[in-house]
Parts: structure tokens; sequence; C-alpha cells
């Protein structure tokens, strides 16, 4: 009696049949929270207008508390909206416009 080999064949997957990378979903998402907030856009306004800022120019202006300030810089931070360099003791932030562009065209095609 022969026995005929039995190749095995790759099984669809179950688990996530449209092939959709979740961890860069939920990071992109992110970053679009990190934008879809009043008071950030705010401080991104402040920030482009300015060229660079610090925490004081910015809690002055938004007339918000220092920490609620630094919690919102933390946040475009965090998703490489703003980038930081030191002047002495201070941070100051800028924006990152290769990133807001890039955030630009992800939209644009996310819309089409």
């Amino acid at each position: 009696m022969s026995t005929i080999a039995k190749i095995p064949l790759p099984l669809p997957d179950l688990q996530n049949p449209l092939n959709i990378d979740y961890v860069m979903l939920k990071k992109s998402s992110m970053v679009l929270r990190a934008l879809n907030h009043k008071l950030r856009q705010q401080i991104i306004q402040i920030i482009a207008n300015n060229e660079e800022s610090n925490v004081t120019d910015l809690y002055v202006k938004l007339r918000v508390e220092q920490s609620v300030a630094s919690q919102h810089l933390a946040i475009l931070r965090k998703v490489h909206i703003l980038t930081t360099t030191r002047k002495g003791k201070m941070v100051m932030y800028k924006i990152n416009h290769d990133r807001i562009t890039s955030i630009k065209s992800f939209v644009k095609d996310l819309l089409n």
C-alpha cells in the first residue's frame, strides 16, 4: 500500500482575515486623537506662530495651569508632533513639520 505524503496547506488567518495591522492602527488613532483636541490645537497654533515656545509662554497665553499645559505638551511630544530643544533651563517646543506633512498626507489618503 502506497502512502501519499500530505502537504499542509496554509490556513487562512481566521483571527485577522483582512490582514490589518492592529498595532499600527492603534498608533495611528493615537496620533489623530492627539490632534483632535481643542487645547492641543491651540498649543500647536501658538507654537507655529512663534516658531518655538516654552511651557510658560503657553500656559500664560492659554490661561491654563502649568501642569495642564505640560500634560498636553507631553501628549504632542509622544506622537512626535512636537520636538524639543534646551536653552539653559528652559525646554523649547517646536513643530515637527515633517510629521505634520505626513499626517496631512495620511488623512488626505484616508478620505479619498
